[in-house]
């Protein structure tokens, strides 16, 4: 099958499923389709099968990459035929030394990584623009709750930018709502700002650092670069929310 009708047959169970994910993986190694001699993917039922059981693995468990790749492997040598909440199990409680115990750091060795374990953590999926949306200036007003004045500030301050066809993204209509919110507790457009370049910074840092995986020669590195950013953008917001709550609670004497 060609990697088109492997997407077709993945996308009902898998709607955010994308030709740039299926290319992560195997960039990662854990699915390996052949190649026809002009160099296009070739993939077996195998091959989508385990894609299958990576996807679940993910999106049920919240397995980390490294894990269900150690359980594939496994698998591959017979060694094993764990189910994937085992292999949750095994790498919540596996030790540094194999003994079960975890680390002095608290965090058990192949403990997940992938974000959406904890509540509060923010996924890199949510940053995926495969569904991007264009909203109209009324729309936009209608859906915030906020009037032309407000949004000519938001605009003016920097936090909204119209497309150049004029058109604005869904999460324009979710940062007007927000600002409509805290201006109620008296912060205006103006004062929100600090809050964009913050934001700004932490972009430029996270694209810095994917800017020499996107420059690599590999055929993927722009896709990999693209997942960098997703993974490190949706840390940053876990940090920045946990810090934020540390900060709120130690201001209360909590």
């Amino acid at each position: 099958m060609s990697i088109g009708s492997v997407l077709d047959l993945l996308r009902p169970d898998f709607p955010d499923i994308t030709i740039s994910k299926i290319r992560f993986l195997e960039s990662e190694g854990l699915i390996r389709p052949e190649r026809t001699p002009s160099g296009y993917r070739r993939f077996s039922v195998a091959d989508v099968e385990r894609l299958k059981f990576v996807l679940t693995a993910q999106r049920d468990q919240y397995l980390p990459l490294k894990v269900i790749k150690e359980q594939l492997e496994a698998i591959d040598r017979g060694a094993a035929t764990l189910g994937v909440r085992e292999a949750r199990a095994r790498a919540d409680g596996a030790g540094a030394d194999g003994s079960g115990r975890a680390p002095e750091s608290g965090r058990a060795v192949g403990a997940p990584r992938r974000l959406g374990v904890v509540p509060g953590e923010v996924s890199p999926d949510e940053l995926r623009l495969d569904h991007e949306m264009r909203v109209t200036r009324a729309d936009l007003l209608d859906q915030a709750g906020i009037d032309e004045k407000f949004l000519t500030e938001l605009i003016r301050a920097g936090l909204i930018t119209p497309g150049a066809a004029g058109f604005f993204d869904a999460e324009a209509v979710t940062l007007a709502r927000t600002a409509q919110s805290m201006s109620e507790f008296g912060l205006e457009a103006r004062h929100l700002r600090a809050f964009k370049l913050a934001a700004d910074r932490e972009a430029a840092m996270i694209a810095q650092i994917a800017a020499p995986i996107a420059k690599s020669r590999d055929a993927d590195a722009r896709a990999r670069a693209e997942e960098t950013v997703r993974e490190l953008a949706a840390l940053s917001l876990t940090l920045h929310t946990s810090l934020v709550k540390t900060s709120v609670r130690a201001s209360l004497g909590g």
